[in-house]
C-alpha cells in the first residue's frame, strides 16, 4: 500500500498517472454539462451501437438512440451493415417505432408511413406516392413544371457505422477519426476469440438514478483494483490503458478472462470460452442511467459455468450501482472536489476525459 506522508509515497505500480485528479460533483449532475456532453461526447465519439449477429439477414434492422438522435442500423442488401437517421427526407417524421435490437424488424425497403416516401437499404430514395409527380391538384403547374426528386440528395442521413468483430460502433460526425485510435488494443484482443460465434441469451436492463458517469467510475473503480476477473488472482492480471479504452486480462496462456471498458459508455466481460457480455452505460437525463446489458453464450444458457458468469456479472454490477449510488447521495456538497489517488488508472481517465468534453 503507498503511504501517504512526508517521507515516502512510492507508486504500487508503472502504470500510474502523474498526479492526482480532482472533479467537481456538478460535472456529475448539472445539465448543463450533459446537454453539452450530447454535442462533445455522444455526437463526436464512437458510440457502441448492437450486435450484428441481431441483424442477420438483409432488411433486418433496430433502433439505438445516441444523445437526441435515433438511428436505424440495419444489414444491406450487401451483407454490409449499415445506419441512418432514423427520419425521413421528406418532412422529418420518425419513419419506423422503436425496434430494440433483441426483436429486429425486417423488410425489403424503408417507408415512411407519413407519405410514404420508400427508400432501399442503402438509403436512397426509390419511390414517392404519385401526387408528387402529378400536378393536377395544383391548378398553377403543368406535370411538365414538376421538378423530379434526386434519389441520391434525397435520401436517408448517412451515419458512419464500423465494427470490433460482430460489436458495430456508430459515430455521429461529418468526419470521425477511425475507430482503431478509439478502441486501441482492445480490437485485437476481442476479434481474436470469434465472438460471432456466440448467441444472444438475455438481456437485463436497469435503471439507476444516477449520472452516467458516476456509474460508469464505479464499474471503472474494480478494474483499477484488478479484481473483476472471475477465478483468477489479482496476481495473475494485466491492466493495459489507452487514451479512451482499458482493458483486464488473465496472464495465463490463453488470456482469455477479460474485461474492457471503451470510453464513453460500453463494457465488455469476457468469461474464458463460455460466453461474454456488454454493458451500455446509456444517459437518460443528467441524473438518470439505464444499464443495458446483452449475455451472449456459445453453447446456450445451459451449463453451470455460463449461469455462474451470469451471477458473478449481476453481483459485479449491482455492487458498482450500489457504490454509485452512495457517491449520488454526496452530490448536493456540488462546491467540493473529489480528489483521485495516482493509482486509480481508469478513473483518472475517464474524469480526465469528462473534463476535456465540457472545456
Amino acid at each position: 500500500m503507498t503511504q501517504w506522508d512526508d517521507s515516502q509515497a512510492a507508486a504500487v505500480s508503472e502504470n500510474v498517472t502523474d498526479e492526482s485528479s480532482t472533479s467537481s460533483a456538478n460535472q456529475l449532475a448539472d445539465p448543463d454539462p450533459f446537454e453539452t456532453e450530447k454535442e462533445t461526447v455522444f455526437g463526436r465519439d464512437w458510440i457502441y451501437a448492437g450486435h450484428a449477429n441481431s441483424i442477420a439477414e438483409p432488411g433486418q434492422f433496430f433502433t439505438r438512440t445516441v444523445g437526441d438522435r435515433q438511428l436505424i442500423v440495419v444489414r444491406g442488401h450487401d451483407g454490409e451493415s449499415k445506419a441512418f437517421d432514423n427520419v425521413c427526407a421528406h418532412r422529418g417524421s420518425k419513419m419506423v417505432e422503436d425496434t430494440p435490437m433483441t426483436d429486429p424488424g425486417g423488410g425489403n425497403r424503408i417507408q415512411c408511413p407519413y407519405h410514404l416516401w420508400t427508400y432501399d437499404l442503402d438509403g436512397e430514395l426509390r419511390s414517392t406516392p404519385k401526387s408528387f409527380e402529378d400536378a393536377s391538384l395544383n391548378p398553377d403547374l403543368e406535370n411538365e413544371d414538376v421538378q423530379e426528386f434526386d434519389c441520391e440528395t434525397n435520401g436517408l442521413n448517412d451515419v458512419h457505422i464500423d465494427s470490433v468483430g460482430p460489436l458495430l460502433f456508430v459515430n455521429l460526425s461529418d468526419d470521425p477519426p477511425a475507430l482503431s485510435e478509439q478502441v486501441g488494443p482492445m480490437a485485437d484482443r476481442l476479434e481474436s476469440l470469434s465472438l460471432e460465434a456466440a448467441d444472444h441469451e438475455r438481456r437485463v436492463v436497469e435503471e439507476v438514478e444516477c449520472n452516467w458517469k458516476t456509474v460508469a467510475g464505479s464499474l471503472l473503480d474494480a478494474v483499477d483494483r484488478q479484481d473483476r476477473l472471475p477465478g483468477v488472482e489479482s496476481a495473475e492480471t494485466d491492466l493495459e490503458t489507452d487514451d479512451h479504452c482499458w482493458s483486464l486480462s488473465s496472464t495465463d496462456d490463453d488470456g482469455r478472462a477479460q474485461i474492457h471498458y471503451c470510453w464513453p459508455n460500453v463494457t465488455i466481460e469476457v468469461d474464458g470460452d463460455d460466453g461474454y457480455a456488454t454493458c451500455i452505460i446509456d444517459p437518460v437525463d443528467a441524473g438518470r442511467c439505464q444499464l443495458i446489458v446483452d449475455y451472449y453464450a456459445r453453447d446456450g444458457d445451459g451449463t453451470e459455468a455460463e449461469r455462474e458468469f451470469v451471477r458473478t456479472s449481476r453481483q459485479r454490477r449491482a455492487e458498482a450501482i450500489e457504490l454509485a449510488e452512495r457517491r449520488r447521495d454526496a452530490d448536493g456538497a456540488s462546491t467540493l472536489e473529489r480528489t483521485l489517488g495516482p493509482n486509480e488508472h481508469t478513473v483518472h481517465d475517464l474524469h480526465g476525459l469528462a473534463q476535456e468534453s465540457n472545456s
